[in-house]
């Protein structure tokens, strides 16, 4: 059985949307905010807001020093649902 992927479809495009905008210092350190909360969820969901959506429970993690970009994602998995500006 294969596993699912750690990164939405939405994810994915938001990502490579990013990264072909030719910033790529943001690009960087959303994806290094993403591996953090992909390699220690534990860690990552003390520093998220929670919000509840028709999907179920997403948590927000907020970019340190890129604000307002935050990193929605799910504890199943874990997996990376949406990233992009959004205000506190």
């Amino acid at each position: 059985m294969a596993s699912e992927p750690c990164y939405s479809k939405v994810a994915d495009e938001q990502l490579d949307e990013i990264e072909m905008s030719g910033d790529h210092e943001l690009f960087n350190d959303l994806v290094n905010a993403c591996e953090d909360i992909l390699d220690n969820p534990g860690r990552a969901r003390e520093r998220s807001a929670a919000i509840t959506t028709t999907e179920g429970v997403r948590f927000r993690f907020p970019v340190q020093g890129r604000a307002p970009y935050k990193i929605f994602w799910s504890s199943e998995g874990p997996r990376i649902e949406a990233v992009y500006p959004y205000p506190s």
